[in-house]
């Protein structure tokens, strides 16, 4: 795994796979792989399915190399599978979502157990209540805006206006920024504010597609629609239901209901329940995060609290319902496939003085999608046939966005690349189409718009420049065009830094070592005759003092102490140096092994005639041979030789020898040349008389 971590940090390809919610609305689970990078955006269960069915597709990952997961809202259909995910496999990243999202997923997840254990075999039950407590431990929470960073994967999150903590999430790794929508609401209701616009433009757009293109009717309306279907279903006689999540749209639809009660006296002897074994826990959650509710909510909380409702009554379970006469009842779970909400649909679903609203999204699969199509009969939970005759209506209070507002927040982001997930396959094809449509007829406006199914691989090319940004002291002067930048190079997640050394410790956990490393050699030669090689080797030598002893500083680096009976050399490790060092290492070897051929040697002066002229015409034709006759110019009378190379210039003085150039390495390549050279052209003669 480890090789093809490494390739994937080099690959300029960014995936992205639905495990679930591709071209379905349910088990919402996204798989972001970018630069050895993994993210996984929600981790929901199925409402239609059950068991190890309604999980994401997690079995065909190997999710202990999953970095980072973000959970949008506590739906079900969003966070259902986390305690699966946490538990019962080998997952070993970091798991975030807002604290109202951690606070009501406790309650919610605990109540789906319950629900879970009375409905299902022990085999179709995914967690128990231990795992539950246990994932809470695992969960971290931000705030909206709050900026966190994983393994160099940067992501912070904005008000998605779905349900209270409901967040997207902006994720940016090596410069590439994805928002992830999740299930978001651009249109302000009772109690919640509508989803913001990032600042931020992404290049990825992961987009909801639940309700295609179609465009939802006027909230006005649809309250009108809303309140006159329960008075009339009142006035008849009859018993009002409304499946709903605990959570969520049930806040909003008791709003309603409470206020339009106040307003018709008339109803007050008419009782409305909110059948849930959540309720008071619930609403405890809502007071507690009223400042994340719309400014009307937050004005109003100040003078009376919105959520203690005058005319509405929690119902735990149906053994307290007296079903004697007309009332409305508020039940979940929204989907009907079990709990209270089934047990009062099955009752009431034969008289047709009774009424169904479905006041949210429906998914396929599910009792609520089918009876939408109002068939004669259903079938119940004991599999006995029961006739419908009850109206059902459909009056869309869902906090999802419709085309018109899908549209608008695409328009305002302009993306490169849009995603679509959580939408049916036919709706899904609808909204792309719509997209492609809007622009195609703009040629200046690149957008690809893709809407894969589960397990679907959708993959996409980031290449871009690396750029390094220059910092501390090395920053306080601004370098010219063609000046060098010398530091250390520090590659913190995906941002490279130079830094000079000395500060090093200041912006990174590193701090800079200097390794001094010192070589003694036998040396009995007078110290003198060393001190005229180096010399002839380096071009100048300094004499320094160090601890009272003789000490000669040759390419002011290289420290030469003389000892009784040796010497000593001393230098800071680097390659340069220690080129240096070997140098001088090798001359002291040769001066003692046989000094007087040395001394004779050094005696024979190169500044002759003949073989000043050879040496000169030798060092004009190595240079030309390793930087082309167009950079060597040879100034015979001033005894100057120039090399240039990339507008640096280095100058030999043919006298002594020395090389001044401004570019360390174009110094080094020809110093190093012409001492070997000298070295070459002044070889070491053994004479043939005796050592006196």
């Amino acid at each position: 795994m480890g090789d093809k971590r490494q390739i994937g940090e080099l690959s300029d390809e960014l995936t992205i796979t639905p495990l679930g919610a591709g071209q379905e609305v349910g088990r919402s689970c996204i798989l972001l792989q970018f630069k050895g990078k993994r993210v996984l955006l929600d981790i929901g269960i199925h409402p239609g399915l059950s068991g190890l069915e309604a999980l994401p597709f997690i079995d065909v990952i190997d999710t202990s190399q999953i970095d980072l997961l973000l959970v949008s809202h506590f739906h079900l259909d969003h966070c259902g599978a986390l305690p699966y995910l946490l538990e019962k496999t080998n997952f070993k990243g970091r798991t975030f979502m807002t604290h109202a999202t951690k606070a009501i997923y406790k309650w919610l997840l605990a109540d789906y157990i319950k629900v879970s254990n009375i409905n299902t075999e022990d085999r179709g039950v995914l967690y128990t209540e231990k795992d539950l407590d246990n994932s809470l431990d695992k969960i971290e929470v931000l705030n909206f805006h709050e900026e966190k960073e994983v393994n160099g994967i940067r992501f912070w999150c904005y008000n998605a206006g779905h349900v209270l903590g409901a967040a997207m999430f902006m994720i940016e790794i090596a410069g590439v920024k994805l928002l992830y929508t999740g299930d978001f609401s651009r249109q302000e209701d009772r109690h919640l504010m509508a989803a913001e616009v990032p600042s931020v433009k992404p290049d990825i757009l992961i987009v909801e597609s639940t309700y295609g293109t179609h465009i939802h009717e006027k909230r006005e309306v649809r309250e009108q629609r809303f309140t006159q279907t329960v008075h009339d279903t009142i006035a008849r006689g009859g018993r009002c239901l409304i499946p709903v999540f605990a959570l969520g749209r049930a806040q909003e639809l008791m709003l309603i209901l409470d206020e339009y009660w106040e307003a018709h006296p008339e109803l007050h002897d008419v009782p409305i329940y909110y059948a849930s074994s959540l309720a008071k826990k619930c609403m405890a959650v809502f007071q507690t995060y009223v400042n994340a509710m719309n400014e009307k909510i937050r004005r109003q909380i100040s003078i009376n609290n919105p959520f203690v409702f005058k005319h509405i009554s929690n119902l735990k379970n149906i053994d307290q319902f007296q079903d004697i006469g007309p009332s409305v009842v508020m039940a979940s779970p929204g989907m009907l496939q079990s709990g209270l909400s089934r047990e009062l649909f099955e009752t009431w679903c034969p008289d047709s003085k009774n009424s169904v609203i479905m006041a949210g999204y429906c998914v396929e699969g599910t009792l609520a999608k089918m009876i939408m199509s109002e068939p004669e009969e259903i079938l119940s939970l004991n599999g006995a046939k029961l006739p419908l005759k009850s109206s059902v209506h459909y009056i869309s209070f869902s906090a999802h966005t419709d085309y018109e507002q899908t549209s608008e927040f695409i328009r305002l982001l302009m993306p490169n690349y849009i995603v679509l997930v959580h939408g049916e396959q036919s709706e899904m094809g609808r909204l792309r189409s719509a997209i492609v449509r809007e622009y195609e007829d703009q040629p200046d406006v690149h957008m690809e718009v893709h809407s894969p199914a589960n397990n679907e691989e959708i993959v996409l090319n980031f290449r871009g420049e690396k750029m390094a940004k220059v910092v501390g002291t090395l920053a306080a002067k601004r370098p010219k065009t063609g000046d060098t930048v010398s530091g250390v190079l520090v590659k913190r997640g995906f941002n490279y830094h130079i830094v000079s050394p000395e500060e090093l410790q200041h912006y990174t956990e590193l701090s800079q070592g200097v390794v001094t490393q010192r070589q003694t050699v036998p040396f009995t030669a007078p110290f003198s005759l060393l001190h005229h090689c180096l010399l002839q080797l380096a071009g100048h030598v300094e004499q320094v003092e160090k601890q009272g002893k003789n000490c000669l500083r040759v390419f002011q680096s290289i420290v030469v102490v003389q000892e009784k009976g040796q010497v000593v050399l001393e230098w800071d490790g680097s390659n340069l140096n220690d080129m240096y060092a070997d140098a001088v290492l090798t001359l002291c070897l040769q001066i003692e092994a046989n000094p007087q051929a040395i001394k004779q040697s050094s005696l024979r002066s190169i500044t002759q005639g003949k073989d000043k002229s050879t040496f000169e015409e030798r060092v004009q034709k190595l240079l030309v041979e390793m930087f082309g006759e167009d950079s060597v110019t040879y100034q015979k009378a001033l005894k100057y030789l120039t090399v240039t190379v990339d507008k640096n210039t280095a100058v030999i003085n043919m006298k002594t020898y020395e090389v001044q150039c401004k570019d360390e390495v174009l110094h080094q390549m020809i110093s190093s040349a012409v001492t070997r050279l000298h070295i070459a052209l002044t070889p070491i003669n053994v004479p043939t008389i005796a050592v006196t």
